[in-house]
């Protein structure tokens, strides 16, 4: 069999393990959250998506759904206790398990050092990226199963620091801590706990981080959403921990 073929078929094999199953993708209404979702959906997996901003996370649930699987759509805020709970009453409603959890609502704050940084900017960066995690992963293990997996998109900034964004790198830091202690605690379970860290990717975020950001230069969410795929059709018995992937250019 000529090798191309045989990368072909074996690739159409893999993809049908994702087909029939269920991923909820939190920040899913742009970005590397909706080309999560996107990519996710081509390969047959229904999804749960989740996003402060109603009207985009709407307009994103019939794109999706036009790629024939099924979608819920349902607003909510990370930080949110009762936001949350309301969620996983719903997922719960499906009466199936959760086969992919991607917590990727995040949030940035504008260039500041750290004297000039207002403790409410500080609390909705670290409310946000850390603690919306933790509540979402919470409750979602409830709904997860042997054979399940987590993956956490926490940036290179879990790993490296950028003057100006104590905020963000500290909820990141932070994030890669919690991810690497739940990836501990649930490997006995079968669970397996990615740490998603793209390097600079054309985002929406930029508007906030550092507006005149070469985004040229970046990659794109769709090269970031491939990457996560790749890495959720290894067999179960296999993972990958960390997930960098970086623009060929380096860091900007």
């Amino acid at each position: 069999m000529p090798a191309r073929r045989k990368a072909r078929e074996l690739r159409v094999s893999a993809s049908k393990t994702l087909a029939g199953k269920l991923a909820l993708i939190t920040g899913a209404n742009r970005g590397i959250g909706l080309a999560i979702a996107r990519a996710l959906a081509s390969e047959g997996c229904d999804l749960v998506i989740t996003g402060r901003d109603g009207r985009a996370l709407v307009k994103a649930g019939r794109e999706l759904g036009k790629l024939g699987v099924s979608v819920l759509v349902q607003v909510c805020e990370v930080r949110d206790p009762y936001s949350v709970d309301y969620l996983f009453t719903l997922v719960r409603g499906l009466h199936r398990p959760l086969d992919f959890l991607i917590n990727n609502a995040g949030v940035g704050h504008p260039k500041r050092a750290v004297t000039d940084l207002p403790y409410p900017m500080w609390a909705e960066v670290i409310g946000t990226n850390l603690n919306g995690m933790f509540l979402v992963t919470q409750a979602a293990l409830a709904v997860m199963k042997r054979g399940s997996t987590i993956v956490n998109n926490l940036s290179i900034a879990a790993e490296r620091v950028f003057a100006g964004s104590a905020a963000y790198n500290a909820s990141k830091h932070g994030a890669l801590g919690f991810t690497d202690t739940l990836r501990e605690e649930l490997r006995p379970k079968g669970i397996r706990v990615i740490a998603l860290m793209p390097g600079a990717t054309d985002t929406a975020i930029w508007e906030t981080l550092w507006p005149k950001a070469p985004r040229r230069k970046m990659m794109s969410a769709d090269t970031v959403a491939q990457v996560v795929v790749n890495a959720l059709l290894l067999p179960e018995n296999s993972t990958v921990e960390k997930l960098v992937v970086m623009p060929t250019g380096g860091a900007l």
